[in-house]
């Protein structure tokens, strides 16, 4: 399906945090770089809002990554890891993260939501279609849900150059990781970081603190 981006159109990010992380880590044994994710699904439109659904664990080892994120500009939602009764322990964004998309409807003309969730196609389907949005996804391809595929307006596939999106990974030789854009060799390493409030990634010659940091530890099973 023909879509059309243009630098007019106000957009919303919505990150499945926890979906990309393990997929990364599952696919490729590598981390995400959230930064390129967003850059590269923003495609230099208006950037109103970028959120990044996120859990605490016990130890807190992740509010390194959550202050990179936030760096960067993407906003930061918190939700403590719930233990049960028997130890058993469960952290569960997808209600929330599917409430705040519905909530900033009104004031975006695209949604993209990255994530390969299946879950999340009757989300879809209602911004689609009742809201009027386009709706976009982007998610590692090989652990997506052929149905979330489907029903989006389009789908970026980040298995297509995976190096673009991971941190260290050195699949097909050794790389570099940064950010990269429009007609780049992506082969070619640039550190980025964002200097202005609407969050809109700029290349630096300095680290981006998420380059190392990004990835929130797997919670305890």
């Amino acid at each position: 399906m023909a879509i059309i981006k243009h630098k007019g159109q106000r957009v919303g990010i919505f990150i499945d945090t926890q979906n990309l992380y393990h997929s990364a880590k599952n696919l490729y044994k590598s981390k995400v770089n959230f930064g390129a994710v967003v850059k590269e699904a923003l495609a230099g439109r208006q950037l109103i809002r970028a959120v990044a659904y996120v859990i605490r664990t016990e130890s807190e080892e992740e509010k390194s990554f959550f202050e990179a994120l936030n760096k960067i500009g993407i906003e930061t939602k918190i939700k403590d890891i719930r233990v049960f009764a028997g130890g058993a322990k469960k952290a569960d964004w997808d209600i929330g993260m599917a409430i705040d998309a519905i909530a900033m409807a009104n004031k975006l003309d695209t949604v993209i939501l990255a994530t390969g969730d299946g879950d999340f196609v009757p989300l879809v389907e209602y911004l689609r279609f009742t809201e009027g949005c386009q709706v976009e996804v982007i998610a590692f391809g090989k652990s997506s849900a052929g149905t979330l595929r489907e029903a989006a307006d389009d789908f970026i596939d980040m298995c297509d150059d995976p190096r673009a999106y991971l941190i260290g990974y050195r699949g097909g030789g050794r790389w570099i990781p940064g950010f990269t854009s429009g007609g780049q060799d992506r082969s070619q390493s640039a550190d980025t970081s964002p200097e202005n409030t609407e969050a809109h990634i700029e290349d630096t010659d300095s680290e981006d603190p998420a380059i190392s940091m990004s990835g929130e530890p797997e919670p305890e099973k």
